[in-house]
């Protein structure tokens, strides 16, 4: 039997209902982990800790841009399990703004408030419960390859990435003194029930189109791959890790393809 990387350890997952954070919860809960989810999608996060199990999961109402009860959602977790050792910050947001020209401030303010107010509710108050306990916690957050660059999604959406991003540099600065750890990782595009509900496409047309945009060929990327990855941030493996921002894009970030393209077809029709 493979090693349980997270046994023993008590997880939150913001977000965890559907997609990333319901792929992440069902890997977390097969390493050992007990799972809270906290989601404001009651009917499906239920039955997500449902069928992972009662002994291994369970389902809180948590909306995270109300600071309160992201607190209640960690004051359960402790109360029910006796500890916290990791939080998962996924809870996010997408909302379409065809350009800065014509951004809407109000859908703006909205994605900025799941999206970094959320997370740091998240980190302010899981890193007070491990601080309190003493545990040398991980605390991950979703940001994007969005978090670097332009171009990966409406200018609200790039803006609370790179928030996030720098957010989480703050408090991996502000929480290393107690040995707790601070992360994120930062996905290319995943067919998520969210996204494909943007998009208006089905999984297998966004995959589709995701992956002949990627560098990195004979490869979909999906919710299994960036679940893998906070796995490895949330066990003892990335013991000496914080302030990383683990990018999960097949090199997109750091190929500039149109150059490549026109590189090729230079050499090719020299």
């Amino acid at each position: 039997m493979a090693q349980k990387r997270l046994e023993g350890k008590v997880a939150i997952i913001t977000g965890a209902a559907s997609g990333i954070g319901e792929a992440t919860a069902r890997l977390f809960a097969s390493h050992g982990a007990t799972v809270v989810i906290a989601d404001i999608q009651d009917e499906l996060g239920t039955a997500v800790a449902a069928s992972i199990g009662e002994d291994k999961c369970s389902y809180v109402h948590c909306d995270v841009t109300n600071e309160g009860q992201v607190e209640s959602a960690v004051r359960y977790a402790v109360s029910k399990h006796g500890r916290l050792d990791i939080m998962y910050s996924n809870a996010g947001i997408l909302l379409l703004s065809p350009s800065i020209l014509d951004l809407d401030l109000s859908d703006f303010d909205k994605v900025m408030s799941v999206n970094v107010r959320g997370a740091a509710a998240a980190l302010k108050h899981a890193g007070r419960a491990m601080i309190a306990a003493g545990i040398r916690g991980s605390i991950i957050c979703t940001a994007s390859v969005g978090a670097t660059q332009a171009g990966y999604g409406p200018a609200g959406y790039v803006t609370s990435k790179h928030a996030v991003l720098g957010l989480v540099r703050a408090a991996a600065a502000d929480l290393g003194r107690y040995g707790i750890r601070v992360n994120c990782v930062s996905p290319f595009g995943v067919a998520t029930p969210m996204s494909c509900a943007i998009a208006g496409m089905t999984p297998e047309v966004m995959e589709q189109m995701i992956s002949s945009s990627c560098n990195l060929k004979n490869v979909v990327l999906k919710a299994n791959h960036v679940a893998s990855a906070a796995l490895f941030l949330a066990s003892d493996e990335s013991e000496v890790i914080s302030g990383h921002n683990l990018v999960i894009d097949g090199g997109n970030t750091v190929v500039n393809c149109a150059s490549l393209q026109a590189i090729e077809q230079a050499i090719n029709g020299a």
